[in-house]
């Protein structure tokens, strides 16, 4: 198997400061505020961000356990195979999330709707284009009767080292 190293292009900076209690989803983090800290080689890549006013931003779950194939995902009770939940044990521990922007500052983006641990490795950035991005008439599997428990989950610390 080929090995893939990722160099982090930043932090995002949240008021979580671990994973246990920390929202599940951007939905359930409305108007939490946080900071994306680009580090300074990549500042220029942030030109023209300012337009949108959501991203995308994929990080890495550096504090999740080691991953299991089957786990019992935040809102069910039944075990489920890994690649059909958002667990953050996986085998590529990468997550990612929708924010909305709310300004730039230098190489601070500050974002509204965090839901990640403060200090949390960013790999990427990608503007959200609802045209690209949404797809609302989609079969979402399991999560079908589960979706309304969103707003009130949070981390209980089941998928931390």
């Amino acid at each position: 198997m080929t090995q893939i190293i990722l160099q982090p292009i930043g932090l995002i900076h949240s008021p979580f400061q671990e994973p246990q209690g920390t929202p599940i989803q951007p939905l359930a983090a409305r108007d939490v505020a946080g900071v994306v800290e680009i580090f300074p080689e990549f500042v220029p890549g942030l030109r023209d961000l300012e337009g949108f006013s959501r991203l995308i931003l994929i990080y890495h779950f550096h504090l999740a356990k080691a991953f299991t194939l089957q786990v019992k995902p935040f809102l069910d009770k039944e075990d489920r195979g890994v690649f059909a939940t958002r667990a953050p044990a996986r085998p590529c521990p990468i997550g990612l999330s929708v924010v909305r922007l709310d300004k730039i500052e230098g190489n601070r983006l500050l974002v509204l709707d965090v839901d990640v641990v403060n200090n949390t490795p960013l790999l990427d950035i990608k503007p959200y284009v609802p045209q690209f991005d949404s797809f609302p008439e989609e079969k979402i599997g399991w999560m079908t009767d589960k979706i309304g428990k969103l707003p009130d989950a949070k981390d209980d610390g089941r998928f931390v080292k």
